[in-house]
């Protein structure tokens, strides 16, 4: 039973019998002394994909909902269903897009290191790695005679993600992104 405290984003727990994911967690300390901080807490129902939003006081135990975290592969997209693999038992599960939101500019087709987290033989919701590594489709040259350090420019990534880079890479190379920040770790 996690405190309020200790939610982090991708966290699901139950309210009222119900699957939530934690998507946003905002704390707010109050300036009287004594009082609790405040976390301020933007949920999605799982089941019927509606927002909720609460606060909770630093101390409050909250319950994680029963799931089971299953380590994946990423198959393959069909439609609008990404379809994820078991790399146990080799089982096929599938969510709609709408429930992957901003994760999908991390997949890429054979990617490992996925946790899936499962609910009656249901695919909830993925928990991406730390960090993954994607190939840089298109990017600006780099401005020769520039002395200037930690320059960056504008790449586009082989899932259609835009990010930051430092001005010396060229389209072809691949790179390490971290999932948390959206943000250029080093080259892979």
């Amino acid at each position: 039973m996690p405190k309020a405290s200790e939610l982090k984003k991708g966290t699901i727990i139950d309210i009222e019998g119900v699957p939530h994911i934690v998507k946003q967690v905002e704390s707010k300390s109050p300036s009287s002394r004594g009082a609790a901080t405040l976390y301020k807490v933007r949920l999605n129902n799982l089941q019927t994909r509606q927002k909720l939003d609460a606060a909770f006081k630093g101390d409050d135990f909250l319950k994680e909902a029963d799931c089971i975290r299953v380590g994946v592969q990423y198959s393959y997209l069909d439609g609008g269903t990404y379809y994820f693999m078991d790399v146990q038992d080799y089982s096929q599960y599938g969510i709609n897009s709408e429930q992957l939101e901003s994760q999908i500019h991390y997949l890429v087709e054979g990617q490992e290191g996925i946790v899936a987290l499962i609910m009656d033989d249901n695919l909830l919701a993925i928990e991406l790695p730390q960090s993954v590594i994607l190939e840089i489709t298109d990017t600006p040259p780099a401005v020769t005679g520039s002395s200037a350090t930690n320059r960056t420019k504008t790449a586009v990534l082989s899932t259609g993600l835009e990010i930051q880079v430092p001005e010396y890479l060229a389209p072809g190379e691949t790179i390490k992104i971290n999932t948390v920040t959206a943000k250029f770790m080093s080259r892979a």
